[in-house]
């Protein structure tokens, strides 16, 4: 071979080796793949062999593959070129890194391991810290964990120690608000949405709608009323509601349920005319009268005034049960308010437009006692009408504080009626009346002067009672006892007493303990 050809020939060898440093990176293809080497040829003296265990069993090691290597050295203690896989990945991972984010921004990372205070995540192939407090992996499993790729927020990078701390949950929360501004900016009134029920108040109940929150209002949850949220919905479950309003600089959003079906009240008055007769099931009893439910959303209410025309109730629940099922007229509808009147006593006809003629006044019936009032006891006719006699109106001479002094529940008297009065739906009874007044006797019986001896049944604060004669007692002033007497007087004393004041009117007799002996005693007329 001539000098001027090998001189050539070592110019072209030497012109094709490629310059290199250590510190820098370089590519190579990979030449050949062996169970513990890679070897790369980046175009240098010699060729690079890397660790088969730098490289992940999931990468692609196809001859051909262009990778990027490290130099680390040009020659070790062996002549050998020196270089690295994971270096060179790592370097480049940091230089994208730092190039295209900033403390802030999101990333895509995969956790690779667990460490001391919390997890190792690789982003480029550079490792980055996740302290535990801002995993939000505290009841997931390692399964679900390592290895997995998760959204990131970078809350502090370093480019001189080349290190980055991440936070898992400050990226949920980023990502959360993304999501609530995609859907305030796709509201619209009217829009059908799905949600989950996140809270329940005795006002409503929160709707998560997959990010931002709205209000299911107990109004606005069924068209029948209904007394607690919680009779419609339950925390956790799922369900459709309707966009009724929004304010998006407040963050409200109203919500509907029952908009989702038609509104039973539309044409009502045609379903229901007044005077017509419904069927329904008792939903619910107040002192006030029973619910009926006519439909599904429909109520009407049974007013305590329109259960019977003769009966005086009081106690609904006494007469009732939930769950019966009883017929009613309807007697009002009121569309504006969505409230619907019935009447039970209007099936019926009303006996007072037949009253005439059956009860009179002065006229005796018979009637069985079936309540008290403080002044006043009621009484059940015949034919199931119902009539007040008052407590006035029970003794000739006793004082009657209860109707229970003089009669029983439950049980049966002759009466005479006082009055009928079928304005006020009013029969009055008495039960004095049926015996002669006695007072027109008790006045010249018992004349004002006259002493008498009685006994003691009663002791108030402002005087004691004086039996005179069987149903008759007279009151003993306070002041008209002698002091040194007032200390020792009991029931069941027998006192001799001064007639000093008799009113028949509100049949009473007042009496005195005061007497003088030399004073003359008037005796009854002859």
């Amino acid at each position: 071979m001539s000098e001027s050809l090998q001189s050539q020939l070592e110019k072209a060898y030497f012109s094709s080796i490629i310059e290199i440093n250590k510190g820098e990176i370089v590519k190579g293809k990979i030449v050949e793949v062996t169970s513990k080497d890679v070897v790369v040829d980046i175009g240098f003296k010699s060729e690079a062999i890397i660790p088969r265990n730098e490289f992940l069993f999931t990468e692609n090691l196809d001859i051909g593959r262009e990778v990027d290597l490290l130099i680390e050295e040009l020659e070790d203690e062996e002549g050998r070129l020196v270089v690295s896989y994971q270096k060179a990945k790592r370097q480049s991972g940091w230089n994208t890194l730092v190039s295209q984010y900033d403390e802030n921004d999101l990333v895509d990372g995969i956790v690779a391991r667990k460490v001391k205070g919390g997890f190792m995540v690789d982003i480029f192939g550079v490792e980055g810290f996740l302290p535990g407090s801002l995993s939000t992996f505290k009841n997931l499993s390692d399964n679900e964990i390592l290895g997995k790729t998760f959204k990131f927020k970078i809350i502090k990078l370093s480019k001189q120690k080349q290190n980055f701390i991440v936070s898992r949950r400050d990226a949920i929360k980023v990502e959360k608000e993304k999501v609530r501004q995609k859907l305030w900016e796709k509201l619209s009134i009217g829009d059908i949405k799905k949600g989950k029920v996140k809270s329940i108040t005795d006002f409503g109940a929160f709707i998560d709608l997959g990010g931002i929150d709205g209000l299911l209002h107990i109004g606005d949850m069924s068209w029948k009323k209904i007394n607690h949220p919680s009779e419609v919905v339950a925390v956790g479950s799922e369900v459709e509601v309707m966009i009724l309003n929004f304010d998006k600089e407040n963050g409200k959003i109203s919500l509907g349920l029952k908009q989702l079906t038609p509104d039973p009240w539309q044409e009502i008055e045609e379903k229901y005319p007044i005077g017509s007769t419904v069927q329904g099931k008792i939903v619910n009893i107040l002192n006030y009268g029973i619910f009926i439910e006519l439909e599904k959303g429909i109520e009407g209410l049974v007013h305590i005034s329109e259960i019977s025309w003769t009966k005086r109730v009081t106690h609904p629940e006494s007469m009732f049960a939930i769950g019966d099922t009883i017929e009613a007229k309807v007697a009002n509808i009121d569309v504006s308010n969505k409230k619907i009147s019935l009447s039970i006593r209007q099936l019926d006809k009303d006996p007072w437009d037949e009253i005439q003629g059956k009860i009179e006044i002065n006229s005796k019936v018979e009637g069985k006692v079936v309540g008290f009032s403080r002044d006043a006891s009621f009484v059940q006719l015949d034919g199931g009408m119902e009539a007040i006699i008052y407590n006035k109106d029970l003794s000739w001479t006793k004082r009657v504080n209860k109707g229970q002094d003089i009669l029983k529940k439950n049980t049966s008297y002759e009466f005479m009626v006082l009055d009928v009065n079928s304005e006020d739906r009013k029969i009055i009874l008495g039960l004095k009346q049926l015996a002669e007044n006695p007072w027109p006797r008790i006045v010249d019986e018992y004349p004002i002067g006259r002493m008498i001896d009685g006994e003691v049944t009663k002791i108030a604060n402002f005087g004691v009672f004086v039996k005179l004669e069987e149903d008759l007692e007279g009151l003993l002033f306070s002041e008209e006892i002698e002091e040194k007497d007032k200390e020792n007087i009991k029931v069941g004393d027998k006192v001799k007493v001064k007639i000093i004041k008799i009113d028949p009117k509100f049949s009473k007799i007042g009496l005195s303990a005061r007497i003088d002996e030399s004073e003359p005693e008037n005796s009854p007329a002859d």
